[in-house]
Protein backbone atom coordinates (compact mmCIF):
# COMPACT_ATOMS: atom_id res chain seq x y z
CA UNK A 1 0.00 0.00 0.00
CA UNK A 2 3.01 2.27 0.37
CA UNK A 3 4.25 1.87 -2.97
CA UNK A 4 1.26 3.28 -4.52
CA UNK A 5 0.65 6.09 -2.23
CA UNK A 6 4.03 7.03 -2.61
CA UNK A 7 3.51 6.47 -6.29
CA UNK A 8 -0.02 8.71 -6.26
CA UNK A 9 2.13 11.51 -4.35
CA UNK A 10 4.76 11.69 -6.89
CA UNK A 11 1.63 11.97 -9.78
CA UNK A 12 0.02 14.40 -7.73
CA UNK A 13 2.79 16.46 -7.61
CA UNK A 14 3.84 16.12 -11.06
CA UNK A 15 0.35 18.14 -12.52
CA UNK A 16 1.05 20.87 -10.48
CA UNK A 17 0.89 22.60 -7.02
CA UNK A 18 -0.89 20.58 -4.46
CA UNK A 19 -4.46 22.62 -4.01
CA UNK A 20 -6.82 22.43 -1.07
CA UNK A 21 -7.57 22.69 2.25
CA UNK A 22 -6.74 19.11 3.07
CA UNK A 23 -5.76 15.70 0.99
CA UNK A 24 -8.41 14.46 0.09
CA UNK A 25 -9.39 17.72 -1.31
CA UNK A 26 -6.03 18.02 -2.97
CA UNK A 27 -6.43 14.09 -4.26
CA UNK A 28 -9.68 15.59 -6.07
CA UNK A 29 -7.99 18.28 -7.34
CA UNK A 30 -5.12 15.73 -8.36
CA UNK A 31 -7.97 13.63 -10.01
CA UNK A 32 -9.35 15.94 -11.89
CA UNK A 33 -6.52 17.14 -13.47
CA UNK A 34 -5.73 13.53 -14.70
CA UNK A 35 -9.00 13.42 -16.17
CA UNK A 36 -8.11 16.84 -18.31
CA UNK A 37 -4.50 15.36 -19.00
CA UNK A 38 -5.99 11.61 -20.02
CA UNK A 39 -8.41 14.23 -22.39
CA UNK A 40 -5.66 16.09 -24.14
CA UNK A 41 -4.14 12.95 -24.75
CA UNK A 42 -6.88 11.68 -26.43
CA UNK A 43 -7.38 14.17 -28.74
CA UNK A 44 -3.61 14.69 -29.50
CA UNK A 45 -3.33 10.83 -30.82
CA UNK A 46 -6.94 11.55 -32.66
CA UNK A 47 -5.52 14.68 -34.27
CA UNK A 48 -2.55 12.67 -35.14
CA UNK A 49 -4.11 9.30 -36.04
CA UNK A 50 -6.31 11.18 -38.79
CA UNK A 51 -2.84 13.25 -40.37
CA UNK A 52 -1.59 10.30 -40.71
CA UNK A 53 -4.69 8.47 -42.50
CA UNK A 54 -4.92 11.24 -45.00
CA UNK A 55 -0.98 12.06 -45.24
CA UNK A 56 -1.04 10.99 -49.56
CA UNK A 57 -4.53 11.89 -49.88
CA UNK A 58 -4.05 13.67 -52.95
CA UNK A 59 -2.85 11.30 -55.06
CA UNK A 60 -5.74 9.11 -54.81
CA UNK A 61 -8.60 11.99 -54.84
CA UNK A 62 -9.69 13.83 -57.86
CA UNK A 63 -8.45 17.52 -57.80
CA UNK A 64 -10.78 19.28 -55.25
CA UNK A 65 -10.88 22.67 -56.82
CA UNK A 66 -12.59 20.90 -59.41
CA UNK A 67 -15.03 19.06 -56.86
CA UNK A 68 -15.76 22.22 -55.46
CA UNK A 69 -17.38 24.00 -58.70
CA UNK A 70 -14.19 26.41 -59.45
CA UNK A 71 -13.10 26.45 -63.10
CA UNK A 72 -10.20 27.62 -64.46
CA UNK A 73 -10.08 29.50 -67.70
CA UNK A 74 -6.69 28.99 -69.31
CA UNK A 75 -5.39 31.10 -72.70
CA UNK A 76 -7.51 34.09 -71.84
CA UNK A 77 -7.10 37.18 -69.04
CA UNK A 78 -9.34 38.63 -67.38
CA UNK A 79 -11.09 40.81 -69.81
CA UNK A 80 -11.48 37.99 -71.97
CA UNK A 81 -8.78 38.74 -74.50
CA UNK A 82 -6.16 36.18 -75.54
CA UNK A 83 -3.03 36.31 -73.74
CA UNK A 84 -0.80 36.65 -77.18
CA UNK A 85 -1.68 39.75 -78.45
Amino acid sequence: MGKRKSTWRIWAKALGAKEGKNDREADTVAIIRTVILVSYMVTNVAIVANAVRHWNANDTCVNSSSSLGHTTQLGSDVQGTSPHR
